[in-house]
């Protein structure tokens, strides 16, 4: 038997000060400006409109502040609130001697200087920590999809410390999310990963399409079947995203059609951040995944498949937080034995303790959560 997973970990030692874990919706501003000053930032030419509405937006992300004069001035601190401004090469800005002086900048495009506006983190409480190594240690996948991880080297150092390096293998390819939070996997001894494939260029008439990658692995089972897994994390729900995870998912059904017509077995797996209006249905973005004769089967609709007393994945674990999920290819379906939703390590956004599914009893508030998110797993006979 082998037992896939699918986790979002949330960060495992550092979180981004403006995720808010208890409201989603809250810093949708400082994240904003996060991505404008950025976007500002790669223009050619900086014109005066541009450098003024730079100094707004950094004054908003705590790099400047407004002194007693109201003028914007440099923020001399190594643990801002909400960012940093990194400056590696050429001069971006000035400060002058006069206090009743504001910031200048004095960069004139992208080429004049390299550097970047980079969101501060916090370290991720250790229960919390201890919590996410519980769930993955309870699960016992052999092989498990995880995402919103860190970095490699966390994930390695994750698994040596507190997963007592049971997993052999331990992968992630840096995908295009600036905030840290990438797409991995980790295996057990006896399913050695074989080629890595990248999609994290993959663009179509509008630009990239994967928010972060949707990296594909070749995985070997002990019984020498050859497994393709696909790990993605689509668009967030933030700002709506709709029309981006609906690109996600076609690009991602046409992977899953060429590796089936080479007559290959095909997992695809992650935080798909979008769930159904109601029990039965799909969601509506995802429907490239299902429609026109899709070689794929939906965990959640296997016979053997068991979700618990609730049908989400998310907080609250309703149907519209229905967001993580596992396909398998129709040459895998008849060998699914079983699967379900490890949800003891959610708390939520709740200040009680959640009552409609058992948690973890060391854990007393939604800080000390493993993630916001509950673990899909399923076995199979292959």
């Amino acid at each position: 038997m082998v037992r896939i997973a699918s986790y979002n970990v949330e960060n495992l030692f550092d979180r981004v000060t403006a995720f808010d874990q208890t409201d989603p919706a809250k810093n949708q501003d400082i994240l904003a400006a996060y991505k404008e000053v950025n976007e500002l930032f790669d223009k050619p030419v900086y014109s005066d409109a541009d450098k003024a509405r730079m100094i707004e937006l950094l004054i908003k992300l705590d790099v400047y502040y407004l002194n007693q004069h109201g003028v914007a001035r440099r923020r001399q601190s190594a643990s801002p609130l909400w960012a940093w401004l990194r400056a590696n090469r050429g001069k971006f800005d000035r400060q002058l001697a006069n206090s009743m002086e504001g910031m200048e900048i004095v960069a004139t495009g992208r080429s004049s200087w390299v550097g970047w506006v980079e969101l501060a983190t916090e370290p991720v409480d250790e229960r919390a920590i201890h919590m996410t190594a519980r769930v993955i240690n309870d699960v016992a996948a052999d092989i498990i999809g995880v995402i919103e991880a860190d970095d490699r080297p966390s994930l390695v150092h994750f698994n040596e410390q507190l997963l007592a390096k049971q997993y052999r293998q331990v992968m992630l390819v840096d995908g295009n999310d600036e905030r840290g939070i990438d797409v991995g996997l980790l295996t057990r001894t006896g399913f050695p990963i074989g080629r890595i494939y990248s999609n994290v260029d993959v663009e179509d008439e509008k630009g990239k399409i994967f928010s972060r990658d949707c990296c594909v692995y070749e995985v070997m089972t002990p019984q020498g079947t050859r497994i393709h897994i696909l790990v993605n994390h689509f668009k967030s729900q933030s700002g709506g995203g709709g029309e981006k995870r609906f690109r996600q998912a076609k690009k991602v059904r046409q992977l899953v059609d060429t590796l089936v017509e080479a007559n290959e077995h095909v997992v695809v797996l992650g935080d798909l951040n979008e769930g159904p209006t109601a029990v039965g249905e799909s969601a509506k973005n995802l429907l490239p995944l299902y429609d026109n004769g899709s070689p794929l089967v939906e965990c959640y609709s296997l016979r053997n498949f068991n979700s618990g007393n609730r049908p989400g994945t998310y907080d609250s674990q309703g149907i519209r937080n229905r967001l993580d999920y596992i396909f398998v290819s129709q040459s895998l379906a008849a060998h699914v034995t079983g699967g379900g939703i490890f949800r003891k390590g959610v708390w939520g956004s709740r200040k009680s303790r959640p009552d409609a599914w058992e948690t973890y009893p060391e854990m007393s508030g939604q800080w000390e959560q493993a993630s916001d998110h509950a673990a899909v797993y399923l076995d199979l006979d292959i």
